[in-house]
């Protein structure tokens, strides 16, 4: 068989971390990977040599994910009802952590409530071998969702910061070409006036210039 590749192998990983989950099992709709509870689909994975996509159900975090640069609402209407498509390119690019916190929101949206409670707080487990473990609270208790998502939103503030500086960069730029053909009009206007002003005859000498007032007729 040949090798995994990294993406592969962070595919693995999330895999493992949804069937993690009481009552998961997986499925292969249209040659897809589903991974689903109660026969209903909580997650879908693809992987096309380097590239990994995934849709998953986000109630509460959708609005935070769709400002990422690698997300989209998912096709066939499924966008309207909470999910959010990922696309990566390679294995680097994928926040395991994010998407484990996406895993968990999505599986307690879809799974039956008798299963959801026999989960712990809400938050992720162990994160995968493509990112740093993260360290547990005294109490014990897996990290909440608010910090699992909190380097997502952290990079959504950037990317809002750089399209606001490019935005205020071009609103610049095009207010000064207003500016500079607003003067070259109002130039061109001025020279116009005065070539004109120019060519208009003067009166002859001795001469009173017509008056276009009707004469009064004389009284008798």
């Amino acid at each position: 068989m040949p090798a995994e590749n990294e993406t592969q192998k962070v595919e693995a990983v999330l895999r493992e971390h949804a069937m993690s989950y009481p009552g998961a099992h997986e499925d292969f709709p249209w040659g897809h990977r589903a991974m689903k509870v109660n026969d209903k689909t909580f997650l879908f994975m693809t992987v096309d040599g380097e590239k990994l996509n995934l849709s998953a159900k986000l109630p509460d975090s959708k609005d935070a994910a769709l400002t990422l640069p690698f997300t989209e609402p998912t096709e066939y209407g499924l966008g309207k009802s909470g999910w959010v498509t990922a696309h990566f390119d390679e294995a680097s690019q994928v926040p395991v952590p994010v998407i484990k916190a996406w895993i968990d929101e999505s599986y307690r949206a879809i799974a039956p409530k008798k299963l959801v409670d026999q989960l712990p707080a809400r938050g992720t487990a162990v994160p995968g071998p493509a990112s740093k473990p993260a360290k547990k609270a005294a109490t014990g208790k897996r990290p909440s969702v608010r910090q699992a998502v909190a380097p997502a939103k952290k990079a959504a503030k950037k990317v809002v910061s750089k399209v606001k500086a490019v935005a205020k960069k071009a609103a610049a730029r095009v207010k000064t070409v207003a500016k500079k053909a607003s003067k070259k009009v109002a130039k061109t206007a001025s020279a116009a006036k005065a070539k004109t002003a120019r060519k208009a005859p003067a009166p002859a000498r001795g001469k009173r210039a017509a008056s276009s007032a009707p004469k009064r007729a004389r009284r008798s």
